[in-house]
């Protein structure tokens, strides 16, 4: 009988825990404007290496990308030009290993630096995760960490 209560109970302690993690907001999208689609996939696609997962507008302004359980990124074209961002405001993807990926980077051309902005840079923060920034087509900055 002690047993069947307490199996209750922790049944019950995890049942409530279960109810209010799930109260909380998740993140659903994160919604990028841009200016060519074609060229914003291609490098989401190719050059992040995110996977396209099926978007239900079908009118050929948007393209969706899975970033996790439950979370995806939109790119919506329609933007009409590129603006200047701050790189304090950024996406954040980490990888298992930062030389391929810079490898990647280097092997399109694409200028990459870090936090103070020195050109083909890594930097180390005080817990030992590498950071580096570039920017994607429409000027947006992008950061990449190995997130140790």
């Amino acid at each position: 009988m002690k047993i069947r209560f307490a199996v209750l109970l922790i049944s019950l302690v995890m049942a409530i825990n279960t109810i209010k993690a799930q109260s909380k907001p998740l993140i659903n999208h994160i919604a990028v404007f841009v200016v060519n689609l074609e060229t914003s996939t291609n490098f989401y696609k190719n050059i992040i290496g995110l996977d396209v997962i099926p978007e239900p507008f079908h009118d050929g302004r948007h393209t969706w990308f899975s970033i996790g359980d439950h979370a995806a990124l939109h790119i919506i074209s329609g933007a009409k030009a590129s603006i200047a961002h701050d790189k304090d405001s950024h996406l954040c993807f980490s990888v298992v290993s930062m030389e391929p990926f810079i490898a990647q980077l280097e092997k399109n051309n694409i200028a990459y630096e870090n936090w103070p902005g020195q050109a083909k840079s890594v930097t180390t923060r005080a817990d030992g995760v590498k950071q580096i920034y570039f920017k994607d087509p429409d000027g947006y900055w992008i950061e990449i960490n190995n997130d140790r």
